[in-house]
């Protein structure tokens, strides 16, 4: 486990009473220089899709200190959860890897975050995303941890630790491997947990328009357009964050019909697409919003 909270604790000490540019500077300075893979790992996270870094790290740091209180909650809890929701996880996935767990205070970059560090299938827990999803219960974050081993498992059953999340850069496989992490996520602690819920109404809403968020998706596709509406934690779709779990879950829900749970996890990128596009295709055609 690599906990860089006291870090972080040191850092926020030494610049919570200076400027906000200072503040972000320290972070990358003071702080996260200290864990110079976790850092880069952040900065290049933004590089890629051509945002500065900074800008978000300002609104982050802006944050802190109404969302103290709330992140240390989420830590303590994320170290309660952490080690039985691995063994449950052993036990119902198969899980036969060890799993590094890193604790951090980020900019932006994900509430979870599955990859790997220090050339080990590793976790990364941003509390700033965590706290501002106000989902440092211990009930969302066993599901999102669930989730999270979902896709390490997912990644080690395909072997492609490198080029799994490239492939996320397809809107389909980002449906599909979402999909199948959330799965995971229900069938770890066996219940319906949707840790990304933003309310009460979320599943009853996605529920509803389902066939209308199926279409939607498709539209996007053939237009080229981003599909990040339905996924990302800085985005929504009609007021609703992270449709695209629930659309990504069903379809997975849809294919066990047909194939075990391993054998979806092992489908090529050319039936994943397929398969997919089918799917959404019949969806669509189910209702009107």
């Amino acid at each position: 486990m690599v906990d860089t909270y006291e870090d972080f604790l040191e850092y926020w000490k030494a610049s919570s009473s200076k400027s906000v540019a200072n503040q972000v500077a320290l972070w990358q300075t003071k702080y996260m220089s200290k864990y110079p893979e976790l850092l880069q790992k952040q900065l290049r996270n933004y590089e890629e899709v051509g945002v500065d870094w900074r800008k978000i790290a300002r609104k982050v740091v802006q944050a802190i200190p109404r969302h103290l209180k709330r992140m240390e909650e989420a830590r303590r809890n994320i170290l309660q959860l952490f080690e039985p929701t691995y063994i449950r996880a052993v036990q119902r996935l198969g899980c036969d890897f060890n799993v590094t767990l890193v604790i951090y205070v980020g900019i932006g970059c994900g509430a979870g975050w599955a990859t790997r560090y220090e050339r080990q299938p590793a976790i990364l827990l941003g509390l700033e995303n965590i706290v501002e999803e106000k989902w440092h219960s211990s009930s969302k974050l066993e599901g999102m941890i669930v989730h999270e081993i979902g896709h390490l498992v997912h990644m080690k059953w395909r072997s492609e630790w490198k080029t799994f999340e490239k492939a996320a850069d397809d809107p389909l496989f980002r449906l599909y491997e979402e999909g199948f992490a959330q799965r995971c996520e229900h069938m770890v602690p066996e219940r319906d947990t949707w840790h990304m819920a933003s309310d009460r109404q979320w599943l009853s809403w996605c529920e509803q328009h389902k066939a209308w968020l199926a279409r939607e998706f498709l539209g996007r596709l053939d237009k080229h357009a981003s599909v990040n509406d339905f996924f990302g934690s800085w985005f929504d779709i009609h007021g609703k964050k992270q449709t695209g779990y629930f659309l990504g879950h069903a379809f997975i829900v849809n294919l066990e019909r047909t194939y075990a749970l391993r054998e979806i996890a092992l489908l090529s990128f050319c039936d994943v697409k397929r398969l997919a596009a089918a799917y959404l295709k019949a969806v669509s055609k189910e209702g009107a919003m």
